[in-house]
């Protein structure tokens, strides 16, 4: 009787023991289970993208992301999702994909790449540069989180030459619509316009001219302090140039003349040094 009292709880003991054992040991293959799961997925999405079908690929990156989200490679499927969309132009799952990304993954090792082609992606949407405006001004706000944030990436300097670029075709924009309402003799949205340029884009290369315009605009409608301040920062920062030589005609009115002077005096110059040399040869 005693030895039963003793041999149930052994029994009952081991069986727990056991039990616990078959548990711990099923957790563990179906943890190696679904890791190769996710690392075929993975494998399998890399292959479908080199061989270009695109579309699958990203489906199967999606699913290893989906299958173990605590796993290193979700991440990484994540942003291989992302390019393999990049890589056959369809942007606006590019940005889906990364938008998300960087949602659920904020402090990955690699978020320097996502915004940096979530910028690529806007930017090779710019088609056409007079309607494509919210495309150029979306690359540049990512692409000036590039340079902010990760200046030392290798992604950095090609950011600052596309924002460069942007930022030309975006002064270039806002200078001919100036023009416009100059020649129409709208002279506030006019001055609003090459102020931007001076404001916004003062390292393009409409800067002088946008300067000089408001020398001009405000010297036509009377303003002359204003229009003079403007030509002193014109002359300070751009004294060689044709468009201080315009804005210092303006008021003098004997610079042209004189310029005309020192012109025709410097052609006959020429003149008499060619038939001198011409005399010689013949």
């Amino acid at each position: 009787m005693n030895i039963i009292k003793f041999l149930i709880p052994t029994i009952i003991f081991l069986f727990f023991v056991s039990c616990t054992k078959n548990e711990i040991e099923k957790s563990v293959i179906k943890e190696k289970s679904l890791d190769f799961q996710v690392l075929e997925a993975y494998t399998e999405g890399k292959k479908s993208l080199e061989q270009g079908d695109v579309l699958y690929a990203a489906k199967k990156f999606n699913e290893a992301e989906t299958l173990f989200p605590q796993s290193k490679w979700a991440p990484k499927a994540a942003l291989m999702a992302a390019y393999s969309y990049y890589s056959q132009d369809y942007y606006a799952d590019v940005v889906a994909e990364l938008e998300r990304f960087l949602k659920v993954y904020p402090n990955h090792e690699d978020v320097d790449y996502a915004y940096y082609l979530l910028g690529l992606s806007y930017y090779e949407q710019i088609i056409d540069e007079k309607k494509d405006l919210q495309s150029m001004i979306s690359a540049k706000e990512y692409f000036e989180v590039v340079l902010s944030k990760f200046p030392n990436t290798e992604y950095a300097l090609d950011s600052e030459f596309k924002i460069e670029y942007i930022n030309d075709i975006l002064a270039s924009k806002e200078m001919y619509i100036g023009r416009y309402y100059q020649q129409r003799k709208k002279w506030i949205p006019a001055i609003n316009r090459f102020r931007t340029v001076i404001d916004s884009y003062q390292t393009t290369i409409y800067t002088e001219e946008a300067l000089y315009r408001l020398v001009e605009v405000y010297y036509k409608i009377g303003l002359l302090e204003e229009s003079k301040k403007y030509a002193k920062l014109l002359g300070y920062n751009y004294q060689s140039s044709k468009w201080y030589e315009q804005s210092y005609a303006l008021f003098d009115k004997k610079y042209k003349i004189n310029n005309k002077v020192k012109k025709s005096k410097a052609d006959e110059k020429s003149k008499s040094i060619i038939n001198k040399i011409k005399s010689l040869i013949d």
